[in-house]
């Protein structure tokens, strides 16, 4: 049976792979930063042979180009896509032999014209399941999304995404293993992606939304309309993996004086606070975004700074530049100008530093409750989001636009909410950067329609 390591990515919602026979192994759809690949692939004492791209990808820069060239690998690339660079074409119906694996390669169009997934095994007589790497094809209970070719191809996807899903299952038996890319939070995945740890094709049967809706013209109908705004910066990701990236640099970046650092502030730059976002609206070098580290840092910031700005980092400590760093790679952001490490009061005069209130929605309650002027309340989150429910009164504008839009924000002082105070924070920052009294709402949503204050 072959035996398939996972790569989490979860800051993007991705999944790379390891399949091998024990000694032979093919990395599929790898991430940018390489090290924790060949890191596993020596702990498992294993040969990388083989690369496969499921497709072109959208949501990240691929690793796979400079992983096929550093270790001699087979790039497989679908044949059908234009690239810069040598790779071994693979269309439908091609069977590659790699060590004791057999890669059989299926056409899957939908999440993109020339999608590709791939059933690897250790050839006849083999008595284990199968490994069904399916990218953004076939999820964890739904599809891939298929507006980000051309949104005016979002319904013709939709319905070679339905036939592919249904290829898929009616060719694989119920007991293989179904590992997809997408799926785990990323933006490429639609409908209800259920996310876990593992799937079968037999689980897929009775859970996937391409497998239990049996009428295509709803399948689709379903899938068009639950698809949501996606990250700006993807606009720029498949011309990058069809160029073919190169190695990374993950080395520190130059330190940046405190003298600099207001230089380039004044100068209009993007510099980027990591910290925590209330140890932020405490206190902050004016001029700085709050975008903490974690989970969604880079999604957010591919997502909202203009591509090709000059980025400058602020973090507590230099492992929290790095991570963020780590993070950014994966998206094309290959090197920031600069890094500072210090607390605010270490990088800025006092006269430089700023902060703002945090609140809950308990707070606004009673702020609206009370006899004087209402504040401002602007809600950041999505318009699906908006629509299933809203603070009466408040105004909206979806934290991706809000830089565009920031002379639509009422006067007055603003109470900025989102979901969970994440959106919001960054939010927060930037109409702070634009001299706006401010007060982060740092709290859940569902908080709000328990208090009464906000309506669905």
């Amino acid at each position: 049976m072959v035996e398939v390591e996972v790569i989490e990515t979860s800051e993007l919602g991705d999944r790379s792979y390891i399949a091998h026979d024990g000694a032979v192994a093919v990395v599929v759809d790898p991430q940018r930063d390489l090290d924790r690949v060949r890191r596993l692939l020596d702990d498992r004492g294993l040969r990388c042979a083989m690369v496969l791209e499921t497709h072109i990808h959208n949501d990240y820069v691929t690793g796979g180009l400079e992983l096929a060239r550093s270790t001699g690998a087979t790039y497989a690339v679908a044949a059908a896509d234009a690239v810069g660079f040598d790779r071994r074409p693979v269309a439908d119906g091609d069977v590659l032999t790699v060590g004791g694996l057999r890669i059989r390669v299926l056409a899957t169009p939908g999440h993109t014209d020339t999608h590709l997934a791939y059933v690897v095994d250790t050839g006849p007589g083999d008595e284990g399941p199968a490994a069904l790497f399916s990218g953004g094809s076939l999820l964890y209970g739904s599809v891939g999304r298929t507006d980000l070719v051309d949104p005016a191809r979002t319904e013709e996807l939709a319905r070679a995404q339905f036939h592919s899903a249904r290829r898929l299952a009616g060719l694989c038996a119920d007991d293989t293993r179904v590992f997809p890319t997408h799926g785990f939070g990323s933006f490429c995945s639609s409908g209800s992606a259920t996310g876990g740890e593992s799937a079968t094709i037999g689980q897929e049967r009775g859970r996937n939304d391409a497998l239990t809706e049996h009428d295509e013209d709803a399948f689709v109908a379903r899938l068009v309309a639950g698809l949501t705004a996606y990250p700006r910066y993807y606009a720029h990701m498949g011309a990058r993996n069809r160029q073919g990236p190169g190695p990374v640099d993950l080395s520190a970046p130059s330190p940046v004086s405190p003298e600099e650092l207001h230089k380039r502030i004044t100068a209009g730059e993007w510099v980027v606070d990591l910290r925590d976002r209330t140890a932020y609206a405490a206190e902050h070098v004016a001029g700085t975004i709050g975008i903490a580290l974690g989970l969604h840092f880079s999604t957010y910031l591919g997502w909202l700074i203009p591509w090709e700005t000059p980025l400058t980092l602020i973090g507590d400590t230099a492992q929290q530049v790095a991570d963020a760093q780590r993070q950014l790679v994966r998206i094309g952001i290959d090197r920031p100008d600069g890094a500072a490490v210090g607390t605010p009061g270490e990088l800025a005069d006092a006269r430089e530093l700023r902060g703002y209130r945090t609140a809950t929605f308990a707070d606004l309650a009673a702020v609206h409750a009370g006899q004087g002027t209402r504040p401002v309340v602007l809600d950041v989150r999505r318009d699906d989001e908006r629509a299933a429910g809203m603070v009466p009164g408040s105004a909206h504008i979806p934290l991706h636009s809000l830089l565009e839009r920031l002379a639509e924000v009422p006067a007055g002082q603003v109470w900025v909410h989102c979901a969970s105070g994440f959106r919001a924070s960054i939010a927060a920052s930037l109409l702070d950067r634009a001299g706006r009294d401010v007060v982060l709402i740092d709290d859940e949503y569902a908080t709000a329609t328990g208090t009464g204050t906000a309506l669905g």
